[in-house]
C-alpha cells in the first residue's frame, strides 16, 4: 500500500503525508514505522531545491503591506496572495501567475505562457474575481513586482473594490506562502525532469496544478486536498 501510494502520486509524497493516507483509508500505523518501510524499499521523496526567486520590476511604494505575514484566513476568498515564476527549457521561457487563497492554499486561477507581458497577470486577476462572490473581497498581496505596480492592473483591482497589499523591499518572506508554492511545484514536477519543449511544459503545469487542487492532501488541512477542504468548510458552515 505505502508503494502503491508513493507511485500514485509520483513520489511526491514523504512519510508523513503517506502515513495520512493511509489513515484515510483505515489504516492504523505510526509514521516512523511507514518511514522505516520506505527506507527498506527505497523510496525517497522528491527534495525541494532552495527558494527560486522570482521575477522582479522596479521596486516602488504603491502599496502598503496590509497582509504583514498574516497568512491564515477564516473564510475563502479573504486573503489571495499572487506572485510570477520562470521556467526554462530547450531553450524557451515559460512563466507561471497563480492567483492563491490563503484559507486552503488552493490556486484560485492562473496564466502560464512563454511571454511576462502585462495580460498574464492582468487576465489571471480577471479570471480570479470572476469567480468572487457578491460582498466578497479579498486583500490582495504581491511582491513589488512591475505588473503590480502597473496602472492597468491597479485600476482592475479598484473597479472590484479590493485593496492591495505589497511585501516590503527585497522581503521574500512577507509573500512565503506563493515562494513556498513554486518551490514545491518544481521539485515535484519540474527539477530532474526531462521536457522537450516549452509547449510540453505548460501540459505538465497545469495537470499538476489539477492534481495540486484536487488530490494532493496538506497535512495542515487535516490530511485533505485544498478543494476538499474548501468543501468541507462551505458544507459545515
Amino acid at each position: 500500500m505505502i508503494s502503491s501510494i508513493y507511485h500514485k502520486h509520483k513520489g511526491r509524497y514523504g512519510y508523513r503525508r503517506i502515513t495520512s493516507a493511509l489513515r484515510t483509508m483505515g489504516v492504523t500505523i505510526n509514521h516512523k514505522r511507514v518511514q522505516r518501510l520506505m527506507n527498506e524499499l527505497g523510496l525517497k521523496s522528491k527534495v525541494r531545491p532552495k527558494r527560486y526567486k522570482s521575477y522582479r520590476g522596479e521596486v516602488g511604494e504603491i502599496a502598503e503591506n496590509i497582509l504583514n505575514r498574516e497568512f491564515s484566513a477564516e473564510q475563502p476568498n479573504e486573503k489571495w496572495v499572487t506572485d510570477v515564476t520562470e521556467f526554462k527549457v530547450e531553450g524557451e521561457k515559460v512563466y507561471l501567475s497563480p492567483m492563491i487563497d490563503l484559507f486552503n492554499q488552493e490556486v484560485v486561477s492562473y496564466e502560464v505562457r512563454k511571454t511576462v507581458t502585462l495580460p498574464l497577470v492582468t487576465d489571471m486577476l480577471k479570471a480570479a474575481t470572476a469567480k468572487l462572490k457578491q460582498g466578497e473581497k479579498p486583500i490582495i498581496h504581491s511582491d513589488q513586482g512591475w505588473q503590480y505596480q502597473n496602472k492597468q492592473y491597479q485600476r482592475l483591482l479598484e473597479e472590484k473594490g479590493l485593496k492591495q497589499s505589497m511585501s516590503r523591499k527585497g522581503n521574500c518572506l512577507d509573500n512565503a506562502v506563493a515562494e513556498n508554492f513554486f518551490g514545491m511545484l518544481k521539485s515535484e514536477m519540474f527539477h530532474n525532469e526531462t521536457f522537450k519543449n516549452a509547449d510540453e511544459l505548460i501540459t505538465n503545469i497545469k495537470e499538476y496544478i489539477d492534481y495540486y487542487n484536487n488530490e494532493r492532501i496538506k497535512l495542515k488541512l487535516k490530511g485533505l486536498s485544498p478543494i476538499q477542504y474548501r468543501n468541507q468548510a462551505l458544507v459545515a458552515a
